[in-house]
């Protein structure tokens, strides 16, 4: 008796490695993303200018790296007392104007450096609807709860979803031709767009998706579809966390699981597992640390660490 209906993943046909360099770009699922990466010890990057939930706020930053924009006073606005920028996540707000103008000149080597070294780039996409200053209509990344008279809501428009799309991935590859690229859609529903507003937003994002990424082997651009199998395989809300937004710590893993297994060298995947075993031991709290079995494990612990740093020694265990 089958359940539940599984999502079929194609793998990748060029498979993540150690030796490979990853970036990421977009919203907080990807900040989720990377992060499980990092605990493996994987050699990856993530938002320089914080969580960028719509594609033309990941188009305009990967521009600034491109471009290697030099932010200034006039970049930067202060609103109860706290420095921000528009085109920049509130994670780099500051208390003092010079503090946010270093931190975005920061993001904008940080982003550039990604783009000239990575060998693969995830983006994942949240939502197609922005909000646009009605002074100088420009589309900002953040709105840093200035006041909602501010800004005008409205959704991206198919031709402007796709022209982003396709300028995204021509910026990724500026200094790579062959990066490879890994979009997904965000499984975090956005419903303080509402129900409907949702569910177009998503709409929309995964066909223009479709429309540019064509085929893995042929272009270097894979789809994974992270908010499919949260719509199909996890549609309970057993699976959300008590907002019934985002996924829990249950879908999150599931999802990893299912991105390791299509993404991910299974040799990869070994030391994927010893680098755990390793993790574990470090997060381990003895109840004797003097005892001569505590000792014995962390000489065993060490070895494991050795062993590990001496094939991949950018590794880090501190």
């Amino acid at each position: 008796m089958k359940l539940a209906t599984i999502v079929p993943i194609m793998p990748l046909s060029n498979k993540i490695t150690y030796s490979d360099k990853i970036m990421s770009l977009g919203s907080c699922f990807a900040v989720h993303m990377t992060g499980q990466l990092k605990i493996s010890q994987f050699q990856v990057s993530s938002n320089p200018f914080g969580i960028l939930f719509h594609p033309f706020a990941m188009r305009t930053v990967l521009r600034f790296a491109i471009d290697n924009k030099n932010f200034t006073e006039q970049d930067v606005f202060a609103y109860q007392e706290i420095w921000s920028c528009f085109d920049a996540h509130s994670d780099l707000n500051a208390l003092e104007q010079q503090d946010i103008i270093d931190a975005l000149n920061v993001a904008v080597s940080q982003l550039r450096t990604s783009l000239q070294q990575s060998n693969y780039c995830l983006l994942t996409f949240g939502t197609a609807w922005v909000y646009q200053l009605v002074s100088t209509k420009k589309v900002v990344a953040n709105c840093h709860k200035v006041a909602a008279e501010n800004f005008e809501k409205r959704m991206l428009s198919s031709k402007e979803v796709l022209d982003c799309f396709v300028d995204i991935i021509n910026l990724v590859r500026y200094y790579n031709k062959d990066m490879q690229i890994i979009a997904t859609i965000s499984p975090v529903r956005h419903l303080k767009d509402g129900f409907v507003e949702n569910q177009a937003s998503k709409s929309l994002l995964h066909y223009s998706l479709q429309q540019v990424l064509g085929n893995d082997i042929n272009t270097g651009c894979y789809y994974f579809p992270s908010y499919e199998i949260m719509m199909d395989e996890l549609r309970d809300y057993r699976y959300y966390k008590k907002d019934l937004v985002h996924p829990n710590d249950i879908a999150l893993e599931y999802i990893w699981e299912r991105f390791i297994k299509a993404c991910v060298c299974a040799e990869s995947q070994k030391v994927m597992k010893k680098v755990q075993q390793v993790q574990n031991g470090l997060n381990h709290i003895p109840f004797n640390p003097t005892a001569s079995a505590h000792l014995d494990f962390l000489d065993t612990l060490i070895s494991k660490i050795d062993e590990l740093l001496e094939q991949y020694p950018f590794m880090n265990f501190r």
